[in-house]
């Protein structure tokens, strides 16, 4: 569920997003999934975007910033990432996000554009990374509960826009 601190962050966020020019950015993670229709908690405000992105996402709500953005990771993801908070609310900044593949290997930066749906909420146009794509996503971190609810999800076809 989307409470009411997270559309006043959504309406802070969207109007500095925005202004031309800007890289592709989506919303993803447990907001994104939400604004697609998914019934679940939400816990913070997820944006991924490519390297140059975050940067220019950072220097345009620098007044948020609590983390600054640079390049980081662990052994199963790694991306330019920075951290905002907006009236008490966390904004995670990912930029050309890699995942390290079975095989072996770290993937291409993920190429939002090609990922990316358009959802109307509140009478606001949002971009959000397809559900379909998260899924492939977080199977590949080895996230096995999120990938199960998710494909349950796209299953039920709870929304008949998949």
């Amino acid at each position: 569920m989307i409470g009411q601190k997270y559309s006043q962050v959504l309406r802070i966020l969207l109007p500095m997003l925005s202004k031309e020019p800007l890289p592709t950015w989506v919303i993803t993670g447990s907001l994104g999934f939400a604004l697609q229709g998914m019934a679940i908690d939400v816990r913070d405000v997820d944006l991924q975007t490519d390297a140059d992105g975050a940067y220019e996402i950072e220097r345009r709500l620098s007044r948020y910033s609590v983390r600054r953005v640079a390049f980081s990771g662990t052994d199963r993801i790694r991306s330019h990432f920075g951290a905002l908070e907006i009236d008490g609310i966390q904004v995670e900044i990912m930029g050309a996000l890699q995942k390290f593949l079975p095989e072996g290997r770290w993937e291409e930066p993920v190429d939002v554009s090609s990922h990316r749906r358009w959802v109307d909420w509140e009478g606001l146009r949002l971009p959000v990374l397809s559900i379909a794509y998260e899924l492939q996503a977080y199977t590949i971190m080895g996230r096995t509960g999120r990938a199960d609810r998710l494909k349950q999800w796209l299953e039920d076809g709870s929304n008949g826009q998949h």
